[in-house]
């Protein structure tokens, strides 16, 4: 039973350690990425539709996302769209396709990039850790119930700290080459 707490534990901060990977992705270094545009949605024929699923996204230089529409009728939309989007990009329409300049990085924007970044690592810290806190509670219950012995109790604690600290670790590579990425001119 508690091997199985353990797997599942694992598997928790596994999924911060990819919603974190995912978050960090998003945030703009002054590269091209299709993943600064893969959140934004269109309003296509009625339903909210993600970009990706209505045009081809590519990327022809290190800072430019050219996107090209299936349906030309869309342009427009997928124009508003980025508009609204948090992304601060200005597209221009060229025909049947958009294309996004992506603007190098002045220095401030690149602290004030690196600050979000380290403020998303740190809540995925406090992720990994409040997961650490609940499994030990459920240890500690366990070993209260004497379903468990103290050594036995101890023994599945200092695993799960062994978890916290790889998966702390994990989160601390990926702040140091997303603050490298930012910081790079």
């Amino acid at each position: 039973m508690l091997q199985d707490l353990l797997n599942e534990t694992k598997i928790r901060m596994e999924k911060t350690i990819t919603a974190l990977r995912d978050e960090f992705a998003h945030i703009r270094t002054g590269r091209a990425s299709s993943n600064l545009v893969d959140r934004i949605k269109i309003f296509y024929y009625g339903t909210l539709t993600p970009l990706k699923k209505i045009a081809n996204i590519s990327i022809p230089e290190s800072n430019l996302i050219v996107i090209q529409p299936w349906d030309k009728n869309c342009l427009s939309e997928i124009e508003k769209a980025i508009w609204k989007s948090d992304l601060g990009l200005t597209p221009s329409i060229d025909g049947n396709i958009i294309r996004l300049t992506i603007p190098p990085l002045n220095e401030e924007r690149r602290k004030e990039l690196v600050k979000l970044v380290k403020k998303e690592a740190e809540n995925g810290k406090i992720s990994i850790r409040n997961i650490r806190r609940e499994v030990n509670d459920s240890i500690k219950k366990e070993e209260k119930e004497s379903n468990i012995s103290e050594d036995e109790s101890k023994k599945y604690q200092n695993e799960v700290q062994i978890l916290t600290d790889e998966h702390i670790k994990s989160i601390d590579k990926l702040l140091e080459l997303k603050e490298k990425e930012i910081m790079e001119v």
